[in-house]
């Protein structure tokens, strides 16, 4: 039986601590009893966590990076119960922090990932190997025809995908279906003018036969892409989504409600882990993170590890294309495109919503993005 392995951090004062806590993570992750009490022959030797390396940590913190591996038959064929062992009830213990995951060909095909990548948004956005570009319409509480009217400028002035602003929804003043209909209507009159290929991408975080309904809903009106925030939905629904038969969008994921996961040290989980391995596993096709230099405390080196985790080879899913944003400006462009290459969604909002005219201040993001 193949085993796949996590790596964690174990916060501790000497290697005999760390130890223990290690092995502590393989009895909890697994049979969740006292490990004198563990049944002989399969449950000891297949069931239970294994403990295969123990190192000193290189990043600066106080405890050792703790390699531990899984059976394929503590999983069985279910995605939940795979993210259940990585870090199930040992993530409610202090100090611990999931580093990285090894996937063995079991979970490998227990996560097909997502149906189009970056290759597929870059098909769908008719352009070669260039950067993608995508704005927001927003705030929340403008009535649909205005936030039409911004979608409708954001695609003439060249952005590839327009989306829902995470925090728009149902609400009264801006009905989804409404919505949706008046901004996929809005973003094709764009396109007709301008002879382009950009998509309107509605947020359909909701709950999950809802979320479902409203994905059908979109594919029909006419979208190209939706979004969720799975920290919201559950971290099966993109998964759920991806492999629906009846859908067959691109999916972009957004980090609402998933700070708590990332933002320690000594906690959660890695970002490259959390946004870059975990989103290509759940299905998506993009994914939003913050940028560094942003307004919410990345460090360039951790938003690398996401964008390198979105292109590492896994030996199956599909490259995803990163989508660093939060606060992002023009004078940002350069050092963004010397971290990402073109391996990379520009998400610029708010900088193009304070320019006079958002179609000319579009173009010259496209400009400068490409030049």
């Amino acid at each position: 039986m193949g085993r796949f392995h996590v790596d964690y951090y174990v916060r501790a004062v000497d290697e005999a601590e760390a130890r223990a806590r290690a092995l502590d993570i393989a009895l909890e992750q697994t049979v969740e009893i006292p490990r004198n009490v563990v049944p002989s022959g399969y449950v000891e030797d297949e069931i239970l966590g294994r403990l295969e390396a123990l190192v000193a940590d290189t990043q600066g913190r106080p405890g050792f990076i703790a390699t531990i591996s899984y059976s394929d038959d503590d999983v069985g064929d279910d995605f939940l119960q795979f993210l259940n062992i990585v870090f199930g009830n040992s993530s409610i213990k202090p100090g611990l922090k999931v580093e990285d995951i090894g996937l063995s060909p079991a979970m490998l095909s227990l996560c097909p990932g997502p149906r189009h990548g970056i290759e597929g948004l870059r098909a769908r956005a008719g352009i070669g190997r260039k950067p993608l570009l995508m704005s927001a319409i927003k705030p929340v509480g403008l009535p649909v025809s205005e936030l039409a009217r911004r979608a409708h400028d954001f695609a003439l002035g060249g952005m590839h995908y327009v989306k829902d602003d995470h925090g728009l929804v149902d609400q009264h003043t801006s009905p989804f279906a409404e919505r949706l209909a008046a901004c996929v209507n809005a973003v094709g009159e764009a396109n007709a003018k301008s002879g382009g290929k950009a998509s309107f991408v509605p947020n359909i975080t909701a709950s999950a036969s809802e979320m479902i309904e409203r994905a059908l809903m979109a594919e029909e009106a006419g979208a190209g892409a939706v979004m969720i925030a799975p920290a919201l939905t559950g971290y099966d629904a993109a998964r759920s989504l991806a492999a629906h038969p009846d859908f067959s969008l691109p999916i972009v994921s957004h980090p609402a409600f998933s700070g708590a996961n990332v933002v320690s040290p000594e906690c959660g989980f890695s970002h490259r882990v959390y946004f870059g391995l975990l989103q290509r596993l759940m299905g998506v096709d993009a994914v939003v993170y913050p940028n560094f230099g942003g307004r919410f405390g990345f460090t360039r080196d951790e938003c690398r590890s996401i964008a390198n985790a979105c292109a590492a080879d896994l030996g199956g899913p599909k490259t995803i294309v990163p989508a660093p944003g939060g606060g992002m400006t023009f004078a940002r462009i350069p050092e963004m495109r010397e971290a990402y290459g073109a391996d990379v969604m520009y998400l610029v909002g708010g900088a193009l919503l304070q320019e006079d005219d958002l179609v000319s201040a579009c173009r010259r993001l496209v400009e400068a993005v490409n030049g």
